[in-house]
């Protein structure tokens, strides 16, 4: 059996010590269990595997991607397996840890300096810019994340995952949105069942365009690109709740001391609006979000190293 069957059928977890007797009850998709340890490996196989079925990844072809970390990682771990070259664009914005890993597994790395040490609509860009460039190499394949739909049916399987593990109670979603489209599909595939649940996306504080405000810079990596993702068109979302940068970071270290959960900065922000929805909701709900990924790749930031909790700025 190949190691990239090891994707998906990650484990479902009611949260036990965080949530007040008074709230509905949270339930935590363990993402962290992929093989590179983020919800990530599921969408880089699907990107992948779309890619060479229509032969716009051909053999002797690479592939190229812009990140913030653990979509390259996932991309970096997939090419591996498949042997096939992979230069990703990313930038010391992002965790150092990711950085090693994509080179551990064998990825050419392109840096991208970020003026304000945090994601912002310029740096996204830029990353998109360069990605561009070194697509244009013949045989090189870009996956561009925030325009690619084909992990949409793979995230929609992992609803059903959801919906089954929950035994068909789940009341509310609560997910952050990166490219979008893991959000998108999940709903899609909760909805399939029912109607009723609710779905709260979940963005950056600093960097609220999906609700209206101006782009900024903020440290929950792998969300809040600075504009609106092309993917979130279609999104069934009810509503949209943002956290900060420290309100994501402080859930995710009480995820770890409280629960033993030890997942990143994004996981903090999901259960920070979970845990909202669920006061909302009261006893007798269900409320699921996902744990995206381990907090072991965030030792070396500022959410387990100690230091400020990045404090974010608007941008331009």
């Amino acid at each position: 059996m190949s190691i990239l069957a090891t994707i998906g059928c990650t484990r479902l977890v009611p949260l036990r010590h965080m949530v007040p007797s008074t709230s509905a009850g949270i339930l935590l998709k363990l993402e962290f269990e992929n093989p590179t340890g983020s919800m990530k490996d599921r969408m880089a196989l699907a990107m992948v595997e779309a890619a060479e079925a229509d032969g716009r990844l051909r053999p002797g072809g690479s592939v190229v991607e812009y990140t913030g970390g653990s979509t390259g990682v996932s991309l970096a771990f997939v090419c591996a397996v498949k042997r096939v070259p992979i230069q990703i664009v990313t930038s010391e914005a992002f965790s150092k840890e990711k950085r090693d890993h994509m080179a551990a597994l064998g990825a050419r790395l392109t840096l991208v300096p970020s003026p304000t040490g945090g994601t912002t609509k310029a740096l996204t860009l830029a990353m998109i810019e360069a990605a561009r460039q070194l697509a244009a190499v013949p045989g090189s394949h870009w996956t561009d994340q925030l325009n690619n739909t084909a992990p949409l049916p793979r995230y929609e399987r992992m609803g059903e995952e959801i919906w089954e593990q929950a035994e068909g109670r789940v009341h509310a979603f609560v997910h952050c949105v990166g490219t979008g489209g893991s959000l998108r599909g999940i709903a899609t595939g909760l909805r399939a069942h029912d109607g009723s649940v609710r779905i709260v996306a979940v963005e950056p504080e600093e960097s609220a365009v999906l609700s209206g405000r101006p782009s900024g810079s903020h440290k929950i990596e792998g969300t809040g690109a600075g504009f609106v993702v092309p993917l979130w068109e279609g999104t069934p979302a009810d509503e949209i709740q943002t956290v900060s940068t420290e309100e994501a970071m402080a859930t995710a270290r009480r995820l770890a001391r409280e629960e033993g959960i030890f997942a990143g900065t994004s996981t903090g922000g999901n259960v920070a609006v979970a845990l909202r929805v669920a006061q909302r909701l009261g006893p007798g709900h269900t409320v699921v979000t996902i744990a995206v990924d381990s907090g072991m790749k965030y030792l070396s930031t500022a959410l387990y190293a100690g230091g400020s909790a990045g404090a974010a700025t608007p941008s331009p």
